[in-house]
Protein backbone atom coordinates (compact mmCIF):
# COMPACT_ATOMS: atom_id res chain seq x y z
CA UNK A 1 0.00 0.00 0.00
CA UNK A 2 1.25 3.50 -0.80
CA UNK A 3 2.22 5.59 1.75
CA UNK A 4 1.74 9.84 1.01
CA UNK A 5 4.61 11.39 2.54
CA UNK A 6 4.54 14.43 0.63
CA UNK A 7 2.30 17.20 -1.41
CA UNK A 8 2.91 20.05 -2.29
CA UNK A 9 0.59 22.46 -4.36
CA UNK A 10 2.48 24.96 -5.70
CA UNK A 11 4.87 22.32 -7.85
CA UNK A 12 1.86 20.03 -7.87
CA UNK A 13 4.24 17.31 -7.01
CA UNK A 14 3.22 14.02 -4.57
CA UNK A 15 6.05 11.59 -2.77
CA UNK A 16 4.49 8.38 -1.81
CA UNK A 17 6.42 5.06 -0.56
CA UNK A 18 5.78 1.63 -0.86
CA UNK A 19 7.20 -1.52 -0.26
CA UNK A 20 8.47 -3.09 -3.38
CA UNK A 21 7.99 -6.57 -2.44
CA UNK A 22 11.17 -7.95 -1.69
CA UNK A 23 12.09 -6.09 1.78
CA UNK A 24 12.98 -2.50 0.17
CA UNK A 25 11.18 0.64 0.16
CA UNK A 26 10.35 2.63 -3.15
CA UNK A 27 10.15 6.47 -2.67
CA UNK A 28 8.30 7.97 -5.82
CA UNK A 29 7.76 10.91 -6.88
CA UNK A 30 5.63 12.51 -9.45
CA UNK A 31 4.19 15.59 -10.79
CA UNK A 32 1.43 17.32 -12.84
CA UNK A 33 3.49 18.76 -15.28
CA UNK A 34 0.61 19.79 -17.74
CA UNK A 35 0.21 23.01 -16.81
CA UNK A 36 4.05 23.73 -17.31
CA UNK A 37 3.79 21.97 -20.70
CA UNK A 38 0.24 24.33 -21.08
CA UNK A 39 2.67 27.79 -20.44
CA UNK A 40 5.66 26.47 -23.39
CA UNK A 41 3.68 25.67 -25.37
CA UNK A 42 1.61 29.24 -25.40
CA UNK A 43 5.84 31.10 -25.16
CA UNK A 44 6.43 28.82 -28.33
CA UNK A 45 3.93 29.91 -30.09
CA UNK A 46 4.06 33.99 -29.39
CA UNK A 47 8.31 34.12 -30.56
CA UNK A 48 8.84 35.02 -33.95
CA UNK A 49 10.98 32.54 -35.19
CA UNK A 50 13.22 34.74 -36.67
CA UNK A 51 14.01 37.31 -33.52
CA UNK A 52 17.30 37.29 -32.92
CA UNK A 53 18.22 35.18 -29.62
CA UNK A 54 19.52 37.56 -27.32
CA UNK A 55 22.21 36.52 -24.39
CA UNK A 56 19.26 36.27 -21.59
CA UNK A 57 17.29 34.36 -24.17
CA UNK A 58 14.48 31.88 -22.47
CA UNK A 59 14.65 28.56 -24.11
CA UNK A 60 13.19 26.01 -21.67
CA UNK A 61 11.16 25.77 -18.60
CA UNK A 62 11.90 22.49 -17.04
CA UNK A 63 9.65 21.03 -14.32
CA UNK A 64 11.17 20.06 -10.57
CA UNK A 65 10.80 16.47 -11.88
CA UNK A 66 12.42 16.38 -14.79
CA UNK A 67 15.09 18.13 -13.01
CA UNK A 68 15.60 15.33 -10.59
CA UNK A 69 16.34 13.12 -13.48
CA UNK A 70 19.01 15.50 -15.43
CA UNK A 71 21.00 14.56 -12.04
CA UNK A 72 20.06 11.43 -12.07
CA UNK A 73 21.78 11.46 -15.66
CA UNK A 74 24.65 13.83 -14.58
CA UNK A 75 23.85 16.69 -16.59
CA UNK A 76 23.28 18.72 -13.79
CA UNK A 77 23.44 19.10 -10.09
CA UNK A 78 20.95 20.84 -7.92
CA UNK A 79 19.57 23.70 -10.65
CA UNK A 80 23.21 24.17 -11.87
CA UNK A 81 23.85 23.07 -15.62
CA UNK A 82 27.06 21.02 -14.69
CA UNK A 83 27.69 19.33 -18.77
CA UNK A 84 26.74 22.22 -21.19
CA UNK A 85 27.07 20.20 -24.18
CA UNK A 86 24.35 17.32 -23.29
CA UNK A 87 22.18 20.37 -21.68
CA UNK A 88 22.33 21.47 -25.16
CA UNK A 89 21.99 18.11 -26.94
CA UNK A 90 18.84 17.45 -24.70
CA UNK A 91 17.07 20.31 -24.98
CA UNK A 92 17.54 20.01 -28.99
CA UNK A 93 15.98 16.71 -28.76
CA UNK A 94 12.56 16.55 -30.50
CA UNK A 95 11.29 14.42 -27.62
CA UNK A 96 11.99 17.03 -25.43
CA UNK A 97 10.45 20.16 -27.62
CA UNK A 98 7.28 20.97 -24.98
CA UNK A 99 9.96 22.10 -22.40
CA UNK A 100 11.14 24.61 -25.26
CA UNK A 101 9.68 27.99 -24.79
CA UNK A 102 11.20 29.20 -28.24
CA UNK A 103 12.13 27.55 -31.77
CA UNK A 104 15.58 27.07 -33.21
CA UNK A 105 18.75 25.30 -31.81
CA UNK A 106 20.47 25.75 -28.43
Amino acid sequence: MKQVLRQDADTRTVQTAYSDGDGGLVIETKQDISAIIDQNKREYAAIDPKAKWGEWAKVASVPLAVFQELNKLGICRGFMVMDQKKMKEWLNNPDNRHFRTRPGRV
